[in-house]
């Protein structure tokens, strides 16, 4: 059941600034609806990437040429791959089609459609284990790698502003989680936002 509260528009996600982005939507809510069934959840932990200055996005656009064309778009779309041959991890376009940068959705706070979360995920009560990483939040949210392309901003994905503004005190940057294998310098890019002392974002790195 979608709420009435003010969805945040493709233009969010078309700014240049990637870290800004990444930053800005700790405290949105993040609402799927998947074969009718609406879930959502507040955004407590993110990563950005950019194209330029980061060894792992460089390997990631070279690795996965083909698929990685669903950066290549104007901001505002997802971009889902699985890795593991398992869990899909849901990103977000952003600026634009020269820029491939985008914005990984590590964790949530899980707030509608929890019976439905744990029905995906074989849980029999909210714990951490539910929304916290990117891998498992997929899984609870219904998010797969069918809905590349789609905007974040439509009727399946979309974002809200609930009117909260997190502190500078409250977010905690560190490195990116399990990227050695893109060198020291990549590796260690305080470039992972997360809500300081929140129950619900992944175990720390």
């Amino acid at each position: 059941m979608p709420t009435t509260q003010p969805q945040l528009p493709a233009a969010f996600f078309q700014r240049p600034n990637v870290l800004q982005i990444a930053r800005e939507l700790l405290g949105k809510h993040l609402y799927t609806k998947i074969d009718g069934v609406v879930t959502a959840g507040r955004v407590v932990e993110t990563e950005a990437y950019r194209h330029e200055g980061d060894n792992s996005l460089t390997m990631h656009l070279q690795r996965k040429r083909k698929q990685a064309q669903g950066l290549h778009v104007l901001g505002g779309q997802a971009y889902i791959y699985t890795v593991y041959n398992r869990y899909a991890l849901f990103n977000i376009a952003t600026h634009d089609a020269d820029h491939p940068d985008a914005v990984l959705i590590r964790a949530v706070e899980p707030t509608i459609g929890i019976p439905e979360m744990l029905a995906r995920r074989g849980l029999p009560a909210a714990k951490r284990a539910l929304t916290a990483g990117p891998g498992v939040m997929s899984l609870a949210l219904g998010i797969t790698p069918a809905l590349t392309g789609l905007p974040v901003s439509g009727e399946v994905l979309w974002f809200e502003d609930h009117g909260e503004t997190i502190a500078d005190a409250d977010v905690l940057a560190s490195a990116r989680v399990g990227l050695e294998y893109a060198g020291l310098e990549a590796a260690g890019l305080p470039w992972r936002f997360r809500i300081r002392g929140n129950a619900w974002t992944s175990p720390a790195k």
